[in-house]
């Protein structure tokens, strides 16, 4: 009989040389992040670009307004010398700037709340048109909006003409009279005025209506139809329900229209070349151009006045949006 070896009778195995462990790598410290060239790259055209028309002219302004820079200076080569902020002081105390300022803030102020508020009023009717209505009204706006600020004024310029115009012809055929005959509505502050508001806002509610409008998208019919199963009216419905979902794009059409109304000129210059006193209607924007003739170093205080004043009212809206990107 043959023996069979059983695992007991086998004879034990010798355990062989393991395998050497692999060394471990050795403590490597933080990863340099690589600079991001491309990012860079694509931007330098823009930042090229914004620092030699945005940058450059506003540090050179700031340091303009602190010298006495005339137009005689450039003219023979001479050097301006620096007085500190005698054109500050210069320009609120000895010169019409004050006044000018008050009519810019006051026209800025009545300029936006009548864009803003005619605007609201255009995109809650655009709600209620039917398709037809609704595309009629958006194409008549974007005709308003389209047209540039220099042939509107020139045409309502000749509508409000002193001898041809038909606002005139229009209020003889009316009254029955010839009262209005060689009237001249440029020639009087108050009545320029109100034909620059009405060229100027006009032109300005197509840009809030349409906004407003897209922003009345984003509020949930389900809310308001519930508010109003729950006795809330339209107006209850518009303040409670309609304004929390708009604050954010009301905000920066106020904004952006305060920006724009403070920074008025076309508008101004071209009426003003039509018939109107300049000393009695002058804005910042044309004020500011007017000064620019003769003496820099003022003109350039005026200047920095208004970035400061721009900035201060673009400062709202811009912590506004960093909140809610942080958010």
């Amino acid at each position: 009989m043959s023996a069979t070896l059983t695992e007991h009778d086998a004879a034990p195995r010798t355990p062989g040389p393991r395998p050497p462990k692999p060394d471990a790598p050795a403590a490597r410290g933080p990863k340099k992040r690589k600079f991001p060239f491309a990012p860079w790259m694509l931007l330098a055209p823009s930042i090229i670009l914004l620092v030699v028309m945005v940058v450059y002219p506003t540090i050179l302004m700031f340091v303009t307004s602190f010298t006495d820079l005339e137009i005689k200076n450039k003219m023979l080569g001479t050097p301006a010398n620096f007085v500190g902020f005698d054109n500050y002081v210069e320009v609120f105390t000895k010169s019409d700037f004050p006044a000018v300022l008050v009519r810019s803030l006051t026209l800025m102020v009545i300029l936006t709340v009548l864009i803003v508020g005619g605007g609201m009023l255009l995109a809650l009717l655009m709600l209620r048109l039917t398709k037809g209505w609704r595309l009629l009204v958006s194409v008549g706006l974007l005709l308003a909006w389209a047209m540039p600020p220099l042939s509107a004024t020139v045409v309502f310029g000749w509508i409000f003409d002193t001898d041809y115009g038909v606002v005139n012809w229009l209020l003889n055929t009316i009254t029955g009279t010839q009262d209005f005959r060689g009237h001249g509505w440029l020639a009087d502050p108050l009545s320029f005025f109100m034909v620059l508001i009405i060229i100027v806002v006009w032109q300005g509610i197509p840009f809030a209506a349409f906004t407003l409008y897209a922003g009345l998208g984003q509020v949930p019919d389900e809310v308001l139809e519930a508010s109003q199963l729950d006795g809330a009216n339209a107006w209850q419905r518009f303040r409670l329900i309609v304004m929390p979902y708009l604050r954010n794009v009301v905000t920066a059409v106020i904004v952006l229209e305060t920006i724009w109304n403070l920074r008025i000129f076309t508008q101004v210059y071209a009426l003003q070349q039509q018939g109107g006193l300049a000393s009695e209607t002058n804005v910042l924007g044309t004020y500011l151009f007017r000064q620019g003739l003769g003496e820099f170093g003022v003109t350039a205080a005026i200047g920095v006045f208004m970035v400061i004043l721009l900035m201060g009212i673009s400062y709202y809206n811009v912590r506004s949006s960093l909140k809610e990107e942080e958010a």
